[in-house]
């Protein structure tokens, strides 16, 4: 789950108070990251129980007062609540439910030392403080922070004995989420649905704080933290220190180039159409603009024309596949634009790895801040091992071309 879902409020401390209302003789620890962390939603949990309403509610329980610290606290029926942390000791105590609570900070997940350190505190010594190997549960509660923090560990295991449950922020897919309980009927199980692009929760400012946050964060703290897709580092492709920055555009926007990969389909599965924009200064490439939409063809031929008006493109690069083959025939039948038909060859993994030299070269900037700089740098990166690739195949094209036009010029020089 991302931050700020109330993840912590509602798992570690609001669940065990309810498990302990409702079985007061429940064992149960918690763990996070850090003491004074667990220590607090301890605090938390037992405020909780103190109170009116909750007593009122659960008159049974009452909380021992030889046994009522920080880090545990006990009710006269021998339930209680343990606080620990990744690491801590747990000798003699044991529990019929376990919680493990955001076991890395975003600091320590980048660390190897600290992830082995919380996967092998869970594998050696957490797990065996659980009383009943087939009636416990244990339950990891986090938001993702590498490919190897511990939700990761626990999904490479050879056996999968673990039920997953993940709620990016913006839904990338149609979601649905289902009991796991085998008593409900079959037709009851679905407790949780949405729609693609719908987010988790509310937001003040709705899709514009989406943008704040991923500014903020990054490409990668906004997949891994938010979206739960943690991508590599360093990719096995692309690596991200290639990508450079910029400031501010080139003085002169002499060569500026719209690169077209488009759809005219907008339902769930299909693509984006996507227009980089380009501007180059000697040998080095400039990424002024991406637009990325779903839309119909009409649509389509419309923010073609809105782009090019926007930037004064002197070529605008369109594929000829199905819509753009149309596009290119009706641009150029019925207005002035510098229209260049683009006809791909060989796979789309061959193309990519044929551009890559300019990549790696340090030749391509990025702007040091833009509403969509996360998204595109989130797909190059992850380059092959994404669903959409409409960004990647935007640059590719252009790429390819202003590198096929250089090979050009120097053929005929040296002629």
């Amino acid at each position: 789950m991302p931050p700020r879902s109330m993840k912590s409020i509602c798992v570690s401390v609001a669940w065990p108070a309810w498990i302990l209302g409702n079985q007061p003789t429940a064992r149960i620890i918690v763990a996070s990251y850090s003491r004074l962390l667990s220590e607090k939603h301890s605090l938390d949990t037992r405020c909780i129980m103190q109170s009116d309403w909750y007593r009122e509610l659960f008159p049974k329980v009452e909380l021992c007062k030889d046994q009522n610290t920080k880090y545990k606290f006990q009710t006269v029926q021998r339930g209680c609540r343990i606080a620990t942390s990744v690491g801590g000791t747990l000798t003699g105590e044991g529990g019929d439910f376990i919680i493990v609570d955001d076991p890395l900070s975003p600091a320590q997940a980048l660390s190897e030392t600290f992830r082995k350190r919380a996967a092998n505190w869970f594998d050696q010594a957490l797990v065996t403080r659980l009383n009943d190997r087939k009636k416990g549960v244990i339950v990891l509660v986090m938001h993702r922070l590498h490919l190897e923090d511990l939700t990761g560990h626990l999904l490479c295991k050879p056996r999968n004995i673990w039920h997953h449950v993940c709620l990016p922020i913006i839904a990338e897919d149609k979601e649905i989420i289902y009991s796991v309980n085998n008593h409900i009927p079959e037709h009851e199980q679905e407790i949780y649905s949405r729609k693609e692009g719908q987010l988790l929760y509310s937001l003040t400012e709705g899709k514009e704080e989406i943008e704040m946050i991923k500014a903020e964060l990054g490409s990668y703290g906004f997949a891994a933290q938010y979206q739960q897709n943690p991508l590599p580092l360093s990719s096995a492709i692309i690596k991200r220190e290639w990508l450079k920055r910029y400031k501010n555009f080139p003085d002169s926007l002499l060569h500026v180039t719209q690169s077209w990969d488009t759809a005219i389909s907008t339902n769930n599965t299909s693509d984006f159409s996507v227009c980089t924009t380009w501007t180059k200064v000697d040998n080095t490439f400039y990424l002024l603009d991406v637009y990325r939409a779903k839309l119909e063809y009409p649509k389509l031929k419309e923010k073609v024309l809105s782009l090019a008006a926007r930037w004064k493109p002197h070529a605008i690069l369109i594929e000829a596949k199905a819509s753009g083959q149309q596009l290119v025939q009706e641009l150029r039948k019925n207005s002035d634009l510098p229209i260049i038909q683009i006809v791909p060859h060989d796979d789309k993994l061959t193309r990519f790895h044929r551009i890559v030299p300019i990549i790696e070269s340090e030749r391509v900037f990025l702007p040091n801040q833009a509403v969509w700089l996360s998204d595109f740098e989130y797909e190059i990166l992850m380059f092959p091992e994404i669903r959409h690739d409409d960004q990647v195949d935007s640059t590719v094209q252009y790429l390819q071309w202003v590198r096929n036009n250089i090979a050009r010029v120097v053929a005929i020089r040296s002629l």
